[in-house]
């Protein structure tokens, strides 16, 4: 997907998340906030997938204990809802190793918990270093 296509979707991730967030405001549980988001997206027209299981491996041996993608947008797209007052090192280092078990380049963090909705952006190259092959 072209940078001006990214930036496209992002906003429309993003919107969809804010009207979720201006009905509903802030205090209730992640899976209110999931399940509304999961119609507001059908309703713009916004590809998703929820819940997505992606393996994880530990030196080359997959693990039983797989990551479940809150939300896999545009087939490229990492959705990650939280519903915490404040987002910390722990939820943005999660998304980060979530981009990094998967094959996505591109990651958003979504915070439903505070008074205005929270956003942040991940991107993850999956090249691997010259030198390394």
């Amino acid at each position: 997907m072209c940078p001006r296509k990214i930036e496209k979707v992002g906003r429309q991730i993003i919107g969809a998340a804010l009207e979720v967030h201006n009905e509903l405001g802030c205090g209730f549980l992640e899976p209110v906030y999931q399940e509304a988001l999961e119609l507001e997206f059908g309703d713009r027209r916004i590809p998703f997938r929820p819940q997505v299981e992606t393996p994880v491996f530990y030196k080359g041996r997959k693990l039983k204990a797989p990551y479940r993608a809150d939300f896999v947008c545009y087939d490229s797209i990492i959705v990650e809802l939280k519903a915490l007052a404040k987002l910390g090192e722990i939820e943005l280092a999660q998304v980060l190793n979530y981009l990094k078990a998967s094959t996505h380049e591109r990651g958003l963090l979504i915070n439903f918990g505070a008074r205005s909705l929270e956003h942040r952006r991940f991107v993850w190259s999956h090249e691997r270093p010259k030198g390394t092959e």
